[in-house]
């Protein structure tokens, strides 16, 4: 089986394309890999030098979710085609949507891994304006999801946002992300502090609502500060409504591993999240994950989750001093939700489900020709 997978080095999808890649080469599978959105750093790659066998091609063509992308996009098209043609794989496992029409005689599989109107929908609640790129985005999708053989997305809610904004596909199915539980470390005594893992200026993340509450434990956000709104600071640059929330900045692998594995408990603040790796990666690590109240965590986290009111900073902070308050609530929820991600969770069994669809719509094809 040769399978060219697309991705991006910009977010989330880049740590799912580790993941999936892999977990395909340790199984025999030969990948082409096509990553756009940026040349990856030497960080974001060491994870290749243990698979020289991967034919990867880096570009820095624009994402479809850039503005001013169109001519990128085009561009990009081309580029993938010819890559298709010289390597002629058996499967297209595209991360991206716009790809999803490219005329090529093998089956194509588009990922639903986030969108732009369905975040607009969840983090701005309403429908986006007409608008000429958000015009051209809605029909590259489209075209993208209805070129597809088989469409993917990582919750059954994300899939319901696709059915709805652009109309059901060909053939859909769910596949929840994984993550390798042998990276993460469960056993080590935790240390009096919350997490959270988002970048501070994206409103899907919803990472100010840190700074409407009291924590009485010390709260260490992870991500990128660049455009966080300095209304929010003091005139010292610190966080006035809630002194003992401190930014940490960007991390890397290792780094964010050392702070899950300490942490007590994991705050996921988002508002739009179709499936969510940085409270993933919490419980992997025994943190008790104390989520807002949307869909997409329900689903994923049923009744291994504390939750708080949706989008309410008051709710968030009566969950988290009950959790805070309380020893034992607190481990049995960092147990459930460690158990439910190694149970559900995994990378293996993500690579499992995307190994069957693949043979499943290669068998099909095969039998159509």
């Amino acid at each position: 089986m040769h399978v060219l997978v697309t991705a991006d080095t910009v977010g989330g999808v880049w740590t799912y394309t580790k993941e999936l890649v892999t977990g395909l080469v340790h199984r025999g599978t030969r990948v082409t890999l096509v990553s756009f959105g940026d040349i990856p750093t030497s960080t974001q790659t060491e994870w290749l030098e243990a698979l020289p066998a991967v034919d990867f091609r880096p570009t820095a063509f624009r994402l479809e979710w850039m503005q001013e992308a169109e001519q990128d996009i085009n561009a990009s098209r081309d580029f993938l085609h010819s890559v298709i043609n010289e390597t002629k794989p058996d499967v297209l496992h595209l991360n991206q949507y716009c790809y999803g029409c490219l005329p090529a005689r093998v089956p194509k599989i588009v990922v639903a891994h986030s969108d732009v109107l369905s975040w607009w929908k969840s983090v701005k609640n309403e429908v986006p304006g007409d608008v000429a790129w958000l015009r051209w985005y809605r029909e590259a999708v489209s075209a993208g999801l209805h070129g597809a053989t088989a469409v993917v997305a990582p919750s059954r809610w994300m899939m319901g946002e696709i059915e709805s904004l652009y109309g059901r596909p060909a053939q859909a199915s769910v596949i929840y992300n994984g993550r390798a539980a042998s990276l993460f470390n469960p056993y080590i005594s935790k240390d009096d502090y919350v997490l959270s893992v988002g970048r501070l200026w994206d409103s899907g993340k919803q990472v100010s609502l840190l700074t409407q509450i009291d924590s009485p434990s010390p709260v260490f956000v992870l991500g990128a500060e660049q455009h966080a709104d300095q209304s929010l600071r003091d005139e010292h640059g610190t966080f006035a409504r809630n002194p003992k929330l401190q930014l940490k900045g960007i991390q890397t692998e290792a780094q964010l591993r050392h702070w899950y594995s300490r942490a007590s408990t994991y705050i996921a603040t988002s508002r739009y999240e179709p499936f969510g790796l940085a409270p993933l990666e919490a419980a992997l690590s025994r943190c008790a994950i104390l989520a807002n109240d949307i869909p997409s965590f329900r689903e994923i986290w049923g009744d291994a989750a504390c939750y708080f009111d949706t989008n309410d900073p008051s709710s968030l902070q009566q969950q988290l001093l009950r959790l805070l308050g309380d020893r034992d609530l607190r481990l049995s929820y960092a147990n459930l939700a460690l158990n439910r991600a190694r149970q559900h969770y995994t990378s293996e069994k993500m690579v499992t489900e995307y190994m069957s669809l693949y043979h499943s719509l290669v068998s099909a094809g095969a039998i159509a020709a």
